[in-house]
């Protein structure tokens, strides 16, 4: 198939690009690198296979070009964490992007797979969340919700164009997906800003009282879950969870990273009560899926424990900060020093 992805050079849109050349698909990449790196998908530019276009989403003439082709549309590009701020452009981004790829979609007559999050379970206390779950978010005086609107939009925008226009969506909530090539701030999750922060022996800043609990799920997981999503009729106007069911602590997760990374010194933390944040702020206490819909349709079940993913990433971490090039440099100081 000929397969279009926004936000391709971004952490999962990069894995999902190798993950479909590899079973042969044609892919047509679009980003416009505000948060996605050139250097994710530089491996594959030189390929046939691959097309990479630097674009923003949000203009419909150009997507119209480059997609005109596709047999299936992965949207993934998003703006996101308006806790720092930046709501007009989580909702605007989002809600934009959404509505011209399905434009595209619709007059290719193309199937949409279009990136959710698990943000739109909300407050919902009633565990673990099914696709049939109701959605609990928090009031709009709460900047916080509006990353968990911008999505629950795009959901309903979709089912709206598959009941009017007779075009196959799927919807994906995604559950925490980390491993090498995330983004290294707060935007690719509280993993990545841990790992940096032990491997330079500084405090970890966890939110609140460190007690609410998340899952994490290793990106090959969450990759092979949307390739299966494009690959599978199954899935055709269907919701899925994507995720792992270990659930974790952020407190329990920071002390896990510090262990794997190796460091024998005493772990340091800093708490950052929510109060800190500019305006008000409210935070999910548990979040975990229910994914048995998405093992009998789609046969998706995560293979990559926390333990084996936080590893990967750790290694992957510490050579892209230069900490495996320092070590080795070190080691061989030492060697002098001793001869």
């Amino acid at each position: 198939m000929k397969v279009g992805i926004t936000g391709c050079a971004g952490f999962l849109g990069s894995h999902l690009v190798d993950a479909l050349l590899s079973r042969g698909h044609h892919v047509i990449g679009v980003d416009n690198l505000s948060m996605g790196k050139i250097e994710n998908v530089q491996h594959n530019l030189d390929k046939p296979q691959f097309e990479f276009y630097k674009d923003d989403v949000r203009n419909l003439e150009t997507l119209r070009h480059y997609f005109h082709r596709a047999d299936v549309i992965v949207h993934l590009a998003a703006f996101k964490i308006p806790r720092y701020g930046n709501s007009i452009d989580t909702l605007l981004i989002n809600s934009a992007g959404t509505h011209n790829v399905l434009e595209v979609a619709r007059e290719n007559k193309a199937k949409a797979v279009i990136a959710s999050t698990s943000d739109v379970y909300g407050k919902n206390p009633d565990l673990p969340f099914n696709e049939e779950s109701n959605l609990v978010l928090g009031p709009s005086t709460v900047r916080r919700w509006s990353y968990a609107v911008s999505k629950l939009f795009d959901e309903h925008l979709a089912f709206a164009y598959q009941e009017e226009y007779d075009i196959p969506v799927v919807l994906l909530r995604f559950f925490g997906s980390y491993g090498p090539r995330h983004h290294l701030s707060w935007w690719g999750g509280p993993q990545s800003v841990f790992i940096t922060q032990v491997l330079e022996n500084k405090p970890i800043t966890i939110h609140g009282d460190g007690q609410q609990t998340r899952s994490f799920t290793f990106v090959s997981d969450t990759v092979n879950g949307i390739v299966r999503s494009v690959e599978k009729k199954e899935a055709n106007g269907h919701v899925f969870n994507l995720g792992s069911t270990h659930e974790i602590s952020i407190l329990e997760l920071a002390k896990l990273i510090h262990e794997l990374a190796g460091k024998a010194n005493t772990m340091k933390i800093k708490f950052v009560p929510y109060n800190s944040f500019n305006g008000k702020y409210e935070d999910v206490r548990r979040r975990i899926p229910d994914i048995s819909k998405a093992k009998e349709l789609l046969g998706f079940v995560p293979r990559v424990d926390l333990r084996m993913g936080l590893k990967l990433t750790i290694s992957w971490q510490r050579r892209v900060l230069g900490y495996e090039a320092r070590t080795k440099e070190q080691i061989a100081k030492k060697a002098i020093a001793v001869a």
